[in-house]
């Protein structure tokens, strides 16, 4: 079984992908090729992606019955005492060069402005003054 994810991709490659694998979900392709396909198609892939992201995952004859192959990817496999596992980036490490926004958002204003409860004026406290 071979999966193969793509994200931002051009379409010539998710067309021709569908030469060999099934597209279940929008980038997303399954199916069963030999190993001589598999690889072409991986190859392939590499080459047309450009900068684009995929991640191949397929059975292998090892421990777990799985490999993985990415590019582009800030994830990557790393080898832990024989098993393949998913190394994620550190969120503490990435630094952004914009603060964090405080506030309402301007579709959460509009929608608070239009809702009816927040535009009617309490008539009591008119009276009273």
């Amino acid at each position: 079984m071979t999966i193969i994810v793509v994200a931002a991709c051009p379409t010539g490659l998710r067309g021709h992908l569908t030469r060999w694998l099934l597209e279940i979900a929008p980038g997303v392709f399954v199916g069963k090729p030999t190993h001589r396909v598999r690889t072409l198609m991986w190859q392939r892939v590499t080459d047309m992606v450009k900068t684009g992201r995929a991640i191949m995952v397929h059975t292998a004859d090892n421990e777990q019955g799985l490999a993985f192959n990415v590019h582009n990817h800030t994830w990557t496999p790393v080898d832990h005492e024989g098993v393949n596992l998913i190394l994620r980036p550190d969120a503490s490490h990435t630094t952004s060069t914009t603060p964090p926004k405080t506030g309402w958002s301007a579709a959460s204003q509009r929608r608070r402005n239009r809702h009816p409860i927040h535009n009617k004026v309490n008539k009591n406290d008119d009276s009273e003054s």
